[in-house]
Parts: C-alpha cells; structure tokens; sequence
C-alpha cells in the first residue's frame, strides 16, 4: 500500500468546561467549522473527514459542506475513534489526527507531521513539539511535557541521525527532566532545548491504529491520563518533528473570547 493520508478530525459533542463547544460560534462559523477550514488547507492529505459522535455534528458538518463519520459515543480516546473510522478507509495507510478544537492549527504542521511519519519508515507514530523556555509553562500541568531521547525534536521533519534524534522516549505532566541544580535561564534557553511542549497532533501508521485499539490502557497512561504513554510503555517508536511554537485550543469560555478577538483583529489588518 502506497502511503496515502487521511486527515481525520475527531469530534465529541460533549465537554466540560464549555458545553457543546464545537458549535460556538465565531464569525457566523462553528469551532469546528474552523478547525475543518483549516485543516483543509493542508497538502499533504488526500482528503478529510471529521469523526463525529451526535447527529449534531454529523448536521454541522453536512451544513458547511464536510465529510463526516459517525463513531461510537464510548471511544475511550480520540485514537480510539480513529481506528474506527481507520477500518472505514482500507485504501488509506496514515491517518493524521487533528484535535476539533483548534480552529488556528497551521495546516504546515499538518503536513509536517504527516510527512515526518512517512520520511521514518520505522516509526509507528509522528507528534509535534515546540521548545518550552519560560519556568510558567513548565509548570503547568496542563502542558504536556516530552522527553526526548537525544533532546533534539527532528528539524522540518528530517530523519537524519533516526531513530535517536527525534525519539520520543516518555510524555508528562510534570517538569521533566528534573535538573538537579535548578531550573535556570540559561537551562530554559538552551539549544537544542532541553524543555518540550507536546502539542496534540498526530500520525498514525494503520497497523499501529489496530494495535493501539485492541491494547489495554496501560499504567502510566492511567496515572498520567495521556494516551501516547500506552505506545511508549508497550515500546513503540514515537518520531517528534519541531514547530516554533504552541496553538491555542478552546477549552473555557475565555479562549473561545480570545480567538473570536484574534479573529476579529486579523481581518481588521487584511
């Protein structure tokens, strides 16, 4: 099988913090019509359809023009609901995954993750990181950490020195790796960086797909609540390509302000 990509966007109607909040609205389009949009500027993907989990969306998707997938209510994860739409496409051999709610995703890390998965023949899976240099973000709990094998994230998706440069060998929510002496500004600045951010986008390799939804979750996936662990603990090769920096998602009433204010200034300037 030739190596074919699908972009897929997984899409659950329910959240937490702000409810529904796939269909806000921003600019007379919903979140999801955004991220899609976006998406959709990619090059490196044959086509694109959004896996979605309620009638509401499959409608939202069909309203805007887009491909939809109804997928189970249940997925445990958003790879999980990819591997279900994975066995709806047998002609494709990756599939990259792009979170729903991140209408500002740079359709260039698209293609950059899908093509750094293709360009290391012998990795299972493709992520992005961007270098994380203030002790805040560090931190943070909420920003996903990644170690990495040498500490240098692949550059524009570059597989020399694989499969140790670029390797991601464990992903946490705390500041890792601990420095014995501190945490310092020169530490912070360092290059390569010795600090990443782990931002949720991926490609996966179809056989990698299958595994991943017939495997258990494992214990430093549940003690982290981070899904990549699963692969990591079962020794599976995760490839990390580099981006300059961090898109914002909606999660709270305030980032979905945010955008819309982001949004609103843009096209005062175009």
């Amino acid at each position: 099988m030739s190596d074919s990509i699908l972009i897929v966007i997984p899409a659950r109607l329910a959240s937490t913090r702000l409810p529904e909040k796939l269909l806000r609205r921003v600019d007379g389009k919903s979140v999801l019509q955004h991220t899609w949009e976006a998406a959709s500027r990619a090059t490196v993907a044959e086509q694109i359809v959004v896996a979605v989990d309620d009638p509401k969306l499959a409608d939202e998707v069909q309203g805007f023009g887009g491909r939809f997938v109804m997928t189970s209510v249940d997925c445990a994860s958003g790879t999980d609901r990819i591997a279900e739409v994975a066995a709806e496409f047998p002609d494709f051999s990756v599939f990259v995954n792009v979170q729903g709610d991140e209408p500002e995703i740079d359709p260039a890390a698209i293609d950059l993750v899908g093509s750094t998965l293709i360009k290391n023949p012998t990795a299972d899976m493709a992520t992005v990181g961007t270098p994380i240099r203030e002790q805040r973000s560090l931190d943070d709990a909420g920003c996903v950490k990644i170690v990495l094998a040498s500490g240098k994230a692949l550059a524009s998706g570059n597989r020399e020195r694989w499969p140790g440069q670029g390797r991601a060998i464990y992903f946490s929510r705390s500041a890792v790796p601990h420095l014995r002496g501190g945490v310092t500004p020169e530490s912070l600045a360092a290059e390569p960086p010795l600090f990443w951010h782990h931002l949720g986008l991926y490609a996966y390799r179809r056989d990698f797909l299958q595994w991943f939804s017939r495997q258990p979750p494992g214990v430093l996936e549940q003690a982290e609540r981070l899904e990549q662990l699963r692969a990591i603990e079962a020794g599976k090769q995760i490839v990390v390509a580099r981006v300059e920096s961090a898109v914002p998602g909606i999660d709270t009433e305030e980032d979905l302000d945010a955008f819309a204010a982001r949004s609103a200034s843009a096209k005062k300037t175009t």
